[in-house]
């Protein structure tokens, strides 16, 4: 489904931006940062003054610039090592910015200690579960499973996030952070027992 989503944009938005760019002669890496900084200034603005739907608008059109990077970096022939670390790495700091400005929100005008665990436990978790695959990667093993991939993570929060603003339903995005966060959780445990099967496998 995510594939059929991040296809679609790409025709009508990566394809003319990006190539619109490259004509430019601005580099992936550089989309990349800008692309982060959005997301974060969005989330660290916004979110934390109970400005929900508008953080999450900011959000989502700097969250495009990951599509609009990656276009620009196979059509440039740029697609190196250090543009994957830097994108990956960026990346997390992105989502760990998503979930920092709602646990501020739950601080603020939000008012819930309970949401506001949550939505750590969101940050922890989703971190995890990308560490968990990295590393295992890089130890020669396989761990590309779970049921709460980084991009299913990124629009369930944001979505729901700006419903709940929207129709003044904050249950909308109290229901998200639990079940984020129960599925980080699984997802983290699934490539702990993965990987370890592959591991004995390997004795």
């Amino acid at each position: 489904m995510m594939e059929h989503f991040r296809a679609f944009w790409t025709k009508v938005i990566a394809a003319p931006v990006g190539g619109l760019l490259l004509k430019l002669g601005v580099s992936p890496d550089a989309v990349t940062l800008v692309g982060t900084l959005g997301v974060a200034a969005g989330a660290l603005i916004f979110f934390p003054r109970g400005q929900l739907l508008i953080g999450v608008l900011v959000i989502t059109a700097f969250v495009f610039s990951d599509m609009v990077d990656g276009y620009m970096a196979r059509e440039s022939g740029r697609t190196d090592s250090f543009g994957a670390f830097l994108d990956s790495t960026l990346d997390r700091i992105g989502d760990a910015a998503v979930f920092g400005g709602l646990a501020l929100y739950f601080a603020g005008p939000g008012d819930s200690m309970l949401y506001l665990v949550l939505s750590l436990a969101c940050l922890v978790m989703g971190s995890v579960t990308s560490y968990a695959r990295a590393r295992a990667e890089a130890l020669g093993f396989e761990a590309k499973v779970g049921i709460a991939e980084r991009a299913d993570r990124l629009v369930a929060i944001l979505v729901m996030t700006g419903l709940s603003d929207i129709f003044d339903a904050p249950v909308l995005l109290w229901v998200t952070l639990w079940a984020l966060a129960i599925a980080s959780t699984v997802t983290v445990g699934q490539r702990i027992w993965v990987v370890r099967r592959q591991a004995l496998a390997h004795q």
